[in-house]
């Protein structure tokens, strides 16, 4: 049967279980194992995709069109599997099928409770996802941190799973906090020895306790104080260090045996991890003798997480090619007509990634501007995209007020607009154009050239489209139409001939990069920025 592994958060929020679970899922899977992982939110809000980024960092699209948290952008760039629909739950969800089961007459003549049917609702989800991926490990991480009043059920929910399965398949990983104090120059472990028991009050015994720490512990006594007042075996107390490369974590963990004493609790045979071309991956982040400075332009800098994907999809390309590739992360709004040119000076490339709204749009176009003028290396994703159409129509092809309908309803010239059949009046959760679409790629361009194949399949999350009534006007300019859905009513992608390279694609790319098999197009831009900067 499937097996169950559960990892939960203690003393602060924020340690890291989802690289934690990731790096985790990365080492069974490097066993021989079939894995699939998933996050419990305990938040409200059905998915995150209706949150401000500052709220929760970027939203995550998986390939069947489902709004989720951005740890399963870890667990996918880790695991290199792809995840979906089962591998998300809020608290908001929860509710909203139990609801709906209510009113449809499921639970006739019962009185609808937390236990048993909020609880119940959570572990047809967790068991849903062992079925439908046939997976031999299930990793489910449970969001915000133990004592949170909203996540009692789901803490609930998994007890109750560990004792339907049984303890022999289904263990508890509980990643806590051991603070270092300067002043006395120690590590403290009653952070966690509390937090372990506000684990137990709830009937839950980890298995397994990972130390979250930035300075290494070099006392081994904290370890065992751990391992006697929490009730868990010494090898089970692991350290997790702080590290300078993301990457690097599943090595670091594999050298305490995590993934060898998981499977001794699971009862588990496999053979050792396979991770010679990990470590060779990590080698090369390592040793990277080039570096470039990529300016990305968007209106939420101030939270790097907002853009988490495609800053990793930025550094995938960077491995592969060698090159160390730093960020300047410029907020949009800073970007006006007197300051550009001071504002995007010495950057080899820039990127305009996602985002909705019309706050900080003009210093988009403005980058885009500069970018296609001074022959910059530019990569537009999603509204990149837009505002590449936007600049090129007002300042290339004259079309003088060319907007989006998003963020100007009554210009003349709305050369980006609703997609068919969409309005300001329907629901905002769930209705944008999200999941895996077609593309047909045109030959002889760029993105021919990147991708190497005439048909591709991008995850897409978007409510505004290429404007068709300026296909022709726009084409006339010099605008390429590079990319367009299957039945050609849509266009997917754009880009400039004779431009080292000036592309822009409705879809998220960043989605499927993973850090050892880098996306295409973040190869394509990258290599352009290298051979125009050493060129």
């Amino acid at each position: 049967m499937t097996k169950f592994i559960f990892v939960t958060g203690g003393v602060v929020s924020g340690l890291g279980k989802g690289i934690t679970a990731a790096s985790l899922g990365r080492l069974l899977k490097a066993r021989g194992l079939k894995v699939a992982a998933q996050k419990l939110d305990p938040y409200v809000n059905v998915d995150p995709g209706t949150m401000s980024p500052y709220q929760h960092g970027e939203v995550y699209v998986t390939e069947d069109g489902v709004e989720t948290d951005l740890d399963l952008g870890h667990y996918e760039r880790f695991i290199d599997e792809d995840l979906n629909k089962y591998s998300n739950l809020t608290t908001g969800k929860v509710y909203s099928n139990v609801i709906q089961k209510e009113r449809r007459g499921e639970y006739l003549g019962k009185t609808v409770q937390t236990i048993p049917h909020i609880t119940d609702e959570i572990k047809r989800f967790i068991y849903s996802l062992g079925e439908q991926t046939c997976a031999d490990v299930v990793i489910t991480e449970v969001g915000g941190t133990i004592g949170d009043i909203e996540s009692q059920p789901f803490i609930e929910a998994i007890r109750q799973i560990g004792h339907e399965a049984g303890r022999e398949n289904a263990i508890y990983l509980h990643v806590t906090l051991v603070p270092y104090l300067k002043a006395s120059g120690e590590h403290k472990s009653k952070p966690t020895q509390h937090s372990v028991k506000e684990l137990q009050g709830l009937g839950i015994s980890p298995d397994l306790i990972i130390l979250r720490c930035d300075e290494p512990i070099t006392d081994g006594g904290i370890f065992h104080k751990i391992s006697d007042f929490c009730n868990v075996e010494p090898d089970c107390v692991i350290e997790n260090l702080t590290l300078p490369v993301l990457y690097e974590a599943p090595l670091y963990l594999e050298r305490a045996q995590l993934s060898a004493v998981v499977c001794r609790k699971l009862g588990l045979q496999t053979t050792a991890p396979e991770l010679r071309s990990w470590m060779d991956m990590v080698s090369r982040i390592k040793t990277s003798k080039r570096s470039v400075k990529l300016g990305l332009v968007g209106k939420y800098v101030q939270l790097h997480d907002a853009y988490l994907s495609v800053a990793e999809a930025l550094r995938h390309a960077g491995y592969q090619l060698g090159t160390k590739v730093e960020i300047s992360w410029i907020d949009s709004e800073t970007v006006t007509e007197d300051k550009c040119e001071q504002t995007l000076a010495g950057l080899n490339g820039i990127i305009v990634p996602g985002g909705f709204g019309d706050r900080g749009i003009e210093g988009m176009i403005l980058a885009a501007r500069y970018a296609r003028e001074r022959k910059i290396p530019y990569f537009g994703i999603c509204l990149g995209m837009q505002v590449a159409v936007i600049e090129f129509s007002r300042n290339a092809a004259g079309i003088t007020g060319a907007n989006s309908g998003e963020f100007a309803v009554d210009c003349p010239h709305k050369v980006i607009d609703f997609m068919s059949g969409q309005n300001n009046e329907i629901d905002k959760g769930g209705t944008l154009r999200l999941g895996s679409y077609p593309c047909r790629i045109v030959p002889g361009t760029v993105m021919a050239a990147c991708y190497g194949e005439t048909l591709i399949h991008e995850r897409h999350r978007h409510r505004y489209e290429f404007n068709n009534n300026y296909r022709a006007a726009l084409e006339l300019a010099g605008l390429t139409l590079s990319g367009l859905s299957p039945d050609g009513s849509l266009v997917e992608t754009v880009e400039l001939k004779g431009h080292p390279f000036f592309v822009g694609v409705q879809y998220h790319p960043e989605f499927k990069s993973r850090p050892n098999k880098p996306h295409p197009l973040f190869l394509g831009f990258l290599s352009a920025v290298l051979n125009r900067s050493e060129g």
